[in-house]
C-alpha cells in the first residue's frame, strides 16, 4: 500500500476536475487528481467540440449566455492551442418560428453577447453550402475546442505549480472522521495498488458520477442526471465555421468543424448509467438527415464515425424528470456542510465545457471561504505552458510541421499527419499507455482508415522502439479496433462498408489478429 497526503483530492479527470487541480495548485495548495481512466476520457472527450459563445443559451438562459461569453474570450487567451477561432453563425430557415430571432437578439442584448445580423448573401460566402431558403443570419464567435488538448494543458500546468495527477486510478472509499471527509481510498487499475491519500478536503469533480462519488460519504441524493447525446463525425471539413440552427435547442441542430472533420450533434436522452451510453442507429440517422437541413448534400459526404457521450446535468425540478433536453446547463456548487452537516467535501456538476474554468475558479473559492484561507484565482490571466505563444490552433498546423521535415521523419498517420517521432515522444513519456491513450493526444486512427493502416505501423514501433512485447502489442491492437468498431457499426453503408470490409480483412484474413497470441490484458 502507498499512502500519500495532500490539502486537497480532486476527484475526477475530466475539463472539471483538470480546471479544479490547476486552480488549487496555482493558489498554494498541495493538490492531487484521482482518475478511474485517462484524462478526458468520459464527457470532455465525447462531445461535439463546440466552444460556445454564448448563443444557444440566451433565449431561455442569459445568464448562462453570458457565462459561456466571458468564458469564450478567456480560453482563446489561456489556451490558445487546444482552440480554433472558427466563428459562427445561428441560421433560420423557411419553416422554422419566425419570432425565434428576434428573441434570440433581445436575449442576446441582455447577455451582452457580441453578435451581429448579417445577409443572406454574406452568410452565404462564408458558408457556401448553406441551404440557400435562409431567413434570418446572426454571427457569433463561436469556436471549436480539442477537449483533450483542453484538459492536459491544463493538468501539465497544474503539475508545473506541483500538483500531483494519478490516472487509471479509481476510488473505492471516502473515510470521514468527525464529521469531514479526511482520506480517500483508491485502486491503481494497472498495477493494483493501494493507495491512501490523507486529506483536509476532497473536491468531487466526477461529472455524470457525482452521485456515486457522493455516496461514499453517506450522501445519497447528489441527483446528477446523465443526459445521453449522439454524434456523427464526417470525413471533412463540411463547414468553414461553426453552424447553428437559429430555433430553440433540438436535435441535431449544431455541425462543427474540428480538426479535419465536422462534426453533427446532438441528441439529448435522460439515461440511468453514464457508463451504459447505447448509440442507437435511429438516432445517428436522425443526425445525418438534420445536417442535411442545414447543408443540403450532407447525407452524400462520407460518415467517418459515430459516438455518444453523456452530460452531467443536475436534476431541475423545473422539468420532467427525463426531460434532459430543457435541463439548465447552468453549473451547481453543492456545500455538503451546510446541506449535510459535512465538512471538507464539496461536489460541482453541470456547466459546460466552455465554462470549465469558471467552475474550477467557483469551487475553489467555496473551499477557500470554509477554510477561512483568502487566496485569489489567477487561472484567467496565465496561459497554460502550450499556450504560450498565444497562437491559436489552425487546422493545417500539422501539414506545416510536416512540410519542414518530410525528409526526416516517417509518416506514421497519413489522414492526421501523425510523425513518427510524435509517437515515439509520447510512448517514451507514457511507457503504459493503451493505444487509446496515444489516440487522445496524437489522433492515432481517427482519419478516414479509422487505424486501418497506422495502428499496425503504431503496433511495430512499440515493439520497435518501446518496451513492449508481442503479446501485449497484439492485446493493444486488438482492443484498439474493438473500440474503433463501436462507432463504425451504425453508419456502414456505400463505401463506408467497404472501407471497412477491407479494413477488416487485412486485421482478420491476412493478418490473422484474432488468433495472434496475447495473453496480456490492457487497461483502457
Amino acid at each position: 500500500m502507498r499512502r500519500l497526503s495532500a490539502d486537497v483530492v480532486v476527484i475526477g479527470g475530466g475539463a472539471t476536475g483538470s480546471g479544479v487541480v490547476r486552480d488549487c495548485a496555482m493558489r498554494g495548495y498541495k493538490a492531487v487528481l484521482v482518475e478511474r481512466a485517462d484524462l478526458a476520457q468520459g464527457t470532455s472527450a465525447r462531445f461535439h467540440g463546440l466552444l460556445h459563445s454564448g448563443g444557444r443559451y440566451v433565449v431561455a438562459d442569459p445568464e448562462s449566455g453570458a457565462e459561456c461569453a466571458r468564458e469564450n474570450a478567456i480560453l482563446k487567451r489561456i489556451q490558445a492551442n487546444a482552440i480554433e477561432t472558427t466563428g459562427g453563425l445561428f441560421v433560420s430557415f423557411d419553416g422554422d418560428d419566425p419570432e425565434f430571432p428576434d428573441k434570440f437578439v433581445k436575449g442576446a442584448e441582455i447577455a451582452k453577447l457580441p453578435f451581429e445580423e448579417i445577409s443572406a448573401a454574406q452568410a452565404l460566402k462564408r458558408e457556401p453550402r448553406l441551404n440557400p431558403k435562409i431567413q434570418r443570419v446572426m454571427a457569433v464567435e463561436d469556436g471549436t475546442v480539442d477537449g483533450w488538448a483542453l484538459c492536459w494543458g491544463a493538468v501539465r500546468s497544474a503539475i508545473a505549480y506541483g500538483a500531483q495527477v494519478l490516472t487509471y486510478t479509481e476510488v473505492t472509499s471516502i473515510d470521514v472522521v468527525d464529521g469531514a471527509a479526511s482520506a480517500v481510498h483508491c485502486t491503481d487499475r494497472k498495477s493494483g495498488e493501494e493507495i491512501v491519500i490523507d486529506t483536509g478536503f476532497v473536491l468531487n469533480a466526477g461529472g455524470p458520477w457525482a452521485g456515486k462519488i457522493a455516496e461514499m460519504v453517506g450522501v445519497h441524493d447528489v441527483n446528477v442526471v446523465p443526459g445521453r447525446g449522439v454524434m456523427v463525425a464526417m470525413s471533412h471539413r463540411v463547414v468553414n465555421g461553426v453552424v447553428n440552427h437559429l430555433i430553440k435547442p433540438a436535435d441535431g441542430d449544431i455541425i462543427v468543424p474540428v480538426h479535419t472533420v465536422a462534426i453533427v450533434g446532438t441528441t439529448d436522452t435522460a439515461v440511468p448509467d453514464p457508463d451504459r451510453l447505447e448509440l442507437p442507429r435511429d438516432e445517428v440517422q436522425k443526425m445525418l438527415d438534420m445536417g442535411e437541413k442545414m447543408i443540403p448534400g450532407f447525407r452524400e459526404s462520407r460518415a467517418l464515425h459515430a459516438w455518444s457521450g453523456a452530460r452531467p446535468l443536475v436534476k431541475d425540478t423545473r422539468v420532467a424528470a427525463g426531460d434532459t433536453r430543457h435541463m439548465s446547463r447552468g453549473m451547481s456548487i453543492i456545500d455538503h456542510e451546510s446541506r449535510d452537516g459535512l465538512k471538507g467535501f464539496l461536489t460541482i456538476a453541470g456547466g459546460k465545457l466552455t465554462t470549465y474554468r469558471l467552475m474550477a475558479k467557483n469551487i475553489v473559492d467555496v473551499m477557500c471561504e470554509q477554510l477561512g484561507d483568502s487566496r485569489p484565482c489567477t487561472t484567467d490571466t496565465e496561459p497554460v505552458p502550450e499556450a504560450k505563444s498565444g497562437k491559436n490552433y489552425f487546422v493545417s498546423h500539422r501539414l506545416h510541421d510536416r512540410e519542414q521535415e518530410w525528409q526526416k521523419d516517417q509518416i506514421i498517420c497519413e489522414c492526421e499527419l501523425m510523425s513518427r517521432k510524435m509517437f515515439e515522444k509520447l510512448l517514451e513519456e507514457k511507457p503504459d499507455a493503451s493505444f487509446d491513450d496515444l489516440r487522445r493526444q496524437l489522433r492515432l486512427g481517427m482519419g478516414p482508415c479509422q487505424g486501418g493502416f497506422c495502428s499496425l505501423r503504431a503496433a511495430g514501433i512499440a515493439c520497435d522502439k518501446g518496451s513492449w512485447s508481442a503479446d501485449h502489442a497484439t492485446a493493444a491492437l486488438r482492443l484498439f479496433l474493438k473500440n474503433r468498431w463501436i462507432g463504425l457499426w451504425p453508419i456502414l453503408s456505400g463505401d463506408q462498408l467497404k472501407q471497412t470490409a477491407l479494413d477488416n480483412w487485412i486485421f482478420s484474413g491476412t493478418l490473422d489478429i484474432e488468433h495472434l497470441p496475447a495473453t496480456e490484458e490492457v487497461v483502457l
